[in-house]
């Protein structure tokens, strides 16, 4: 059953796990191993003809190895290289004058084998390819070699880890050296020089209609195209109906805008450049759009003779952030995926019919951290998507930055090798072996469901962007490049040669484009763009300012529903070798649905609640199963067997959605990136992610800055994404303590004097019950639109019984309250404002205190939006307007919330006539978050207390 292979653990030998590493399906959905190029045992004799023929052994191996290295893939032939001796078959002993058996020893094409075999000959095993029975001489074997290995292409795929791998593309290339797998066909090569010439036809119009704008063309690198027209074909041809792609802004507009490719109108984009919207602005207030090279398009690209084979292109939008869209891609390729499996897991095996295809920069590639993160995720259950196909636009630079301090590697691809991944370096000067290459990557990615690279090599023909003047650091690199053709030019003069062009042909289609170009010109004023946000899955949804918007949904669920839930997330099946610490949390679990329940059991009812209405749930990162504190519990592993078991996704029945519990690798930006990409794709699903502590989002801030606050505004993507930062001062120092309330705080566009809910582009809670958290998790999904929703969860209050709640805060009728009140009185004479775990703090101080009767308490559980009505509804209902108004926080004051807060409680004390300012009851700035001195930590308690109540 589908909901039992979700738990599915296995315990395997160390060859075993490394295999299920590697090959795995996906653990959601069991470990089937996709079919592998099996390889017979060796027959004797071929055993014994490698023995006997070891030097030839060896240097075929060598040149495998090592071919790379001297291969002609460097257009520029500017790579500082030296000569690669181990190509040299005189080392190994072997003589021009011999004739070799290659039999267990070199796969060989139809050019070396023998055209009338003899009877008496063994069957080739050209399909398993260990060579055939057949001898050559040294100088046939040169000859072959240096053709395979030694020409436009450059393989490394003698580092993949498994054998079958390695013998999969030694057999690929080597029997089909000079093939596509057919020769290119006059059809082809057209269709192929047509997308060069589109490329640079447009680059060279924008450079005249708009000569000051920064294009980042793809001159120089025109044979990406032909490269990603290739891989959509094969693609379509071989069942994947969705391909995800992610590049940054190189050659973005050439492939945006290629009608055979992603075909977005030329009118619009003349029309953006100009200052226009690219999308209707009375569709999505409060928008603000985005820059030209992070445009976007989806598109059903059809192929074959009759266009039924159909394949749809969606390009991601993208920051500025180099690489940052790489998890994003990820996580919806998986969701596309996710989505298919789930209907029909046994038909469809993970990467059969999605696939993400992602566009590097070489600098990019090298230098971003998030590069690894991601290689890292792709062979991990919850994470694979079965195999991306990476492409690295090798511009041999990095803004200025030549390859020699770019990296410390030889390839900027070297980094891919860190999962054992193939690499194919290709000359982008030669698109037909850029074709070819892509293809053999993609037959690899088929068989293996791996990720792939292609390091295409190019050249920038301008400097980073067409305004910069290159050669004031590279001088040398252009004047190479401005005393040559371009791509487009040198490929056409290679038709004209072989006749399959004209001069009278190519010219007339570089006229009808450009004339194309020209009427799209003049039609850019009266575009008019759509706004497409809401289609689809999401077509049941609202822009989140629009009237439709509803911002309080009845979020209570039946007491006795809620406790069923409760006892099914800690319901084991019998014989179940529980650990013996946890007998009692589950005994000290359902002892509390008669009195009170902590945040762990208001979490799992939120969850169980959700996957009862058909919601999915996924929470994601280090040591969720468990949770960091050793609180949730969510998922059990028998002692002595090591198999594990997610209650809820047992007992709450086939027709329920799913929980996911995906213990993450130690990454923040790479894992909560890919849960982006899962929120944007999936309208029911509820992805959260929950860091160790608050403080590690640190390692994802330009993912928060640039995809989480700011998607709505920029690009109208809607996102229901969880972010779960354990936050609170407990004496844990500096890095344990805050989860930077602040930095969202500054990032959430709510007004300074009001705010109509619906604008917002973030919601950021400290909730102080478990009941607040419960409505929180509900509401996320019960809305009619989706805010990411950052939750700064308690660590101390885990199981404090202070901050229980009952089951009634839970039920019907019952929804999240922005403020909670109490205690109150009538004879205040001081309202203490505060937010999360530090009201407990107060209060308990307080109780002891002979202030009780003297000050009324106010909690702050939902910052922004900041809780204007509920506020001034309280405040203004208090007749005496002397009182003295306090805001206290745990954070110092250059921190946490204070100088958010302190504006928007001045304007609601005006509004209210309240006569006094607010007071700030806190620790000093500081440098850093916390003290990590127990004796400093005591003292600054005592002290924030004493400012507050004295």
């Amino acid at each position: 059953m589908w909901i039992k292979r979700i738990d599915k653990r296995l315990v395997l030998s160390k060859v075993s796990q490394r295999r299920v590493r590697l090959y795995h399906d996906d653990a959601t959905f069991g470990y089937r191993v996709p079919a592998k190029y099996q390889l017979p045992d060796y027959t004797q004799e071929e055993l014994d003809n490698r023995n006997a023929n070891a030097p030839l052994l060896r240097y075929v191996e060598s040149v495998r190895r090592h071919g790379h290295r001297a291969a002609q893939i460097d257009p520029l032939d500017l790579m500082d290289r030296d000569p690669v001796g181990a190509l040299d078959a005189s080392r190994y002993g072997l003589q021009k004058t011999r004739s070799y058996p290659l039999q267990g020893i070199l796969h060989t094409p139809p050019s070396l084998r023998p055209t009338t075999p003899p009877s008496t000959a063994a069957p080739e095993r050209t399909e398993t390819g260990e060579g055939s029975n057949v001898s050559k001489s040294l100088e046939e074997i040169e000859k072959h070699l240096m053709e395979v290995y030694v020409d436009k292409i450059g393989f490394e795929y003698m580092h993949c880890p498994e054998k079958n791998e390695r013998l999969w593309f030694s057999h690929h290339v080597e029997t089909e050296a000079s093939s596509f797998p057919e020769p290119f066909e006059e059809e082809r090569k057209k269709q192929i020089w047509k997308l060069l010439m589109r490329s640079e036809e447009l680059d060279r119009f924008l450079g005249k209609k708009f000569p000051n704008l920064k294009r980042y063309g793809c001159e120089g690198a025109e044979s990406m195209l032909p490269a990603l027209s290739t891989l959509f074909e094969v693609s379509a041809k071989s069942g994947i109906s969705s391909i995800v792609l992610s590049l940054p802004h190189r050659g973005r507009l050439s492939l945006l805008c290629d009608p055979d490719l992603l075909d977005f109108s030329p009118a619009a984009l003349f029309a953006k450049i100009r200052g226009k919207a690219e999308f209707d602005p009375s569709t999505a207030p409060g928008a603000t759009g985005d820059v030209i090279s992070h445009l976007s398009a989806t598109r059903d690209i059809p192929f074959g003779s009759d266009g039924k084979v159909n394949v749809n292109v969606k390009m991601l939008q993208n920051p500025s952030h180099l690489e940052a869209v790489n998890p994003v891609a990820l996580g919806v390729t998986r969701s596309k995926q996710m989505e298919l499996l789930k209907s029909s897991p046994k038909e469809c095996q993970l990467g059969d019919k999605a696939m993400c295809v992602q566009l590097h920069g070489d600098a990019a590639f090298a230098g971003q951290g998030v590069v690894s993160e991601s290689l890292g995720l792709s062979g991990l259950p919850h994470f694979g998507s079965g195999g991306t196909v990476h492409i690295i636009v090798n511009n041999n630079i990095g803004y200025t930055t030549p390859a020699s301090l770019a990296r410390s590697s030889v390839y900027s691809s070297d980094v891919a090798k860190m999962i054992g991944c193939p690499i194919l370096h290709v000359n982008g000067d030669y698109p037909e072996a850029v074709a070819r290459a892509v293809d053999i990557a993609f037959r690899y990615r088929q068989m293996f469901r791996k990720d792939v690279v292609i390091d295409l090599i190019c050249y920038r023909r301008w400097g980073h962007n067409e305004l910069d003047e290159p050669a004031y650091t590279q001088p040398k690199m252009y004047e190479k490049i401005r005393g040559r053709k371009s791509v487009p030019e040198i490929y056409e003069a290679r038709l004209k040669e072989q006749g399959v062009l004209t001069e009278e042909s190519a010219s007339q289609a570089r006229k009808a484009y450009n004339e194309h170009l020209e009427a799209q010109f003049s039609q850019m004023e009266n575009y008019k763009p759509k706004s497409d946000m809401l289609e689809g899955k999401w077509k049941n949804y609202v822009w989140p300012a629009g009237s439709e918007a509803d911002h309080h949904p009845d979020t209570g669920v039946n007491k006795g529903e809620l406790t069923n839930i409760a006892k099914a997330s800690v319901t084991l099946p019998e014989n179940f070798n529980i650990h013996s610490r946890l007998k009692r949390h589950i005994s000290s679990r359902l002892k509390s649905l008669e009195n009170k329940v902590d945040f762990a059991t208001a979490e799992a009812m939120a969850f169980g609640s959700l996957l009862k209405e058909g919601y999915d749930v996924r929470i994601s990162g280090q040591d969720v199963g468990r949770g960091t504190f050793s609180q949730r519990h969510a998922m059990f592993v028998d002692q002595k067997t090591e198999s594990c078991v997610i209650p809820l996704n047992e007992e709450l029945g086939e027709s329920a959605g799913k929980l996911e519990l995906a213990n993450s690798s130690l990454s923040e930006m790479a894992v909560l990136g890919f849960e982006v990409g899962l929120s944007w794709s999936d309208p029911k699903l509820l992805p959260i992610w929950e860091a160790q502590f608050g403080d590690f989002m640190n390692g994802a801030q330009s993912m928060i800055d640039t995809f989480i606050v700011g998607a709505q505004a920029k690009w109208l993507k809607q996102s229901g994404i969880v972010m779960m930062l354990p936050h609170g001062y407990d004496g844990a120092g500096p890095e344990h303590s805050s989860c930077k309330i602040e930095r969202f705080l500054q990032l959430s566009n709510d007004s300074q004097t009001s705010n109509t809910h619906g604008d917002i582009n973030l919601t950021f809670v400290n909730p102080s019950t478990p009941a607040q958290l419960f409505h929180l998790l509900r509401r996320q999904m019960k809305r009619n639109y989706r805010r990411p929703l950052i939750i700064a969860s308690p660590k101390g209050l885990l199981r404090s019984p202070l901050a229980a709640s009952a089951l009634e805060d839970m039920t019907p009728g019952t929804t999240f309250q922005p403020i909670l009140e109490g205690p109150t009185n009538a004879s205040a004479k001081r309202v203490i404002l505060c937010s999360g775990k530090h009201y407990y703090t107060l209060l308990e101080a307080l109780t002891k205190s002979d202030k009780r009767s003297s000050v009324n308490m106010i909690r702050v559980e939902e910052l922004s939006p900041f809780p204007y009505k509920e506020l001034e509804k309280v405040l203004s209902k208090d007749e005496n307007k002397d009182k003295e108004i306090v805001w206290t926080q745990e954070e110092p004051s250059n921190q946490g919330a204070w100088s958010y807060v302190k504006p928007r409680l001045e304007a609601i004390l005006y509004n209210v006539g309240y006569k006094g300012q607010v007071r700030y009851a806190g620790r000093s700035s500081g440098a850093t978050t916390a003290v990590a001195v127990g004796e400093w930590h005591k003292k600054e308690v005592e002290q924030i207390i004493n400012d507050a109540l004295e």
